[in-house]
């Protein structure tokens, strides 16, 4: 196995990425380790495993970095990949949702001995990727709009500790930059919502002509994707299962995962079941 060490999980908890590396190198006869510094070096990793089976240790973002990586060589199939978190709860809520044990040992303990998990993803006509949630954020409320969901990760932030701190800034260095919303005009208190054009699987769900809150698209188990169509507060929420959405405004920019895209005017995003497998406990 080719064990890649995020940096910033050094930063943030050097003991526990020691105590993974023992773990898996204890278990396994042919373990190779990584430490990039950057994520381009991450990638050349990727590129050059070889045979072997790709092990992150670090957050979501090394996660998402190496199965990005992975699709871009076509290779996400090639092998089950393992993840050993590292980081605040924050920064790891997507491999806890993935199934993957929160702490060191566990984690490095189902890398070696756990089940593969066949899992969907999400990919869109420009190449990219979508593990987890997709996400279409109201236009009204600015930088506010776009990282609504942030909000745990900034909750409780002023008990971190300077180490982790310092790892947070590490973060933001190893990710392309993150534009923000553009702020339109409107009522003090009156959010400006969009007007998008949804469809899932050819069906029209919404057009120019409604406005639109929120949509948001998530992966599941079963190789269709639910699609939920969030409108003004005095409608309900359309809700369907699908296998492909495509969604048509004017430049509306959307949340994949941890990073924000866009703008755009049209985007596809279609269901790969079973795209990639992640080793999980028995």
């Amino acid at each position: 196995m080719l064990v890649i060490i995020d940096p910033t999980a050094r930063v943030v908890d050097g003991e526990s990425v020691r105590i993974a590396k023992d773990v898996l190198c204890a278990g396994s006869y042919s373990v190779k380790i990584a430490l990039p510094e950057t994520a381009e070096e991450a990638d050349r990793a990727v590129a050059h495993r070889g045979r072997r089976r790709i092990v992150v240790i670090g957050d979501d973002g090394a996660l998402l970095r190496a199965l990005r990586a992975l699709h871009h060589e076509r290779a996400l199939g090639e092998a089950p990949v393992g993840l050993v978190p590292i980081g605040p709860r924050s920064v790891v809520s997507l491999a806890r949702s993935l199934g993957v044990p929160a702490e060191a040992v566990p984690a490095a303990r189902a890398v070696l001995d756990g089940a593969e998990r066949a899992l969907d993803l999400l990919i869109d006509d420009s190449g990219g990727i979508v593990i987890g949630a997709l996400r279409i954020p109201s236009r009204s409320a600015g930088p506010g709009a776009a990282v609504a969901d942030d909000a745990d990760d900034d909750d409780g932030q002023h008990w971190w500790t300077p180490v982790e701190r310092t790892a947070r800034s590490l973060v933001r260095t190893l990710t392309a930059p993150i534009p923000a919303l553009p702020r339109l005009p409107g009522r003090e208190g009156h959010p400006v919502r969009q007007r998008l054009r949804v469809e899932a699987d050819g069906i029209l769900l919404t057009d120019l002509d409604h406005a639109v809150h929120e949509v948001s698209v998530r992966t599941g188990l079963d190789g269709l994707a639910e699609v939920i169509v969030r409108r003004p507060d005095d409608e309900g929420p359309m809700c369907v299962r699908a296998r492909s959405v495509t969604v048509s405004g004017r430049d509306f920019r959307y949340r994949a995962d941890a990073a924000i895209s866009g703008p755009v005017r049209t985007r596809t995003w279609t269901v790969r079941p079973a795209a990639w497998r992640l080793t999980v406990p028995r």
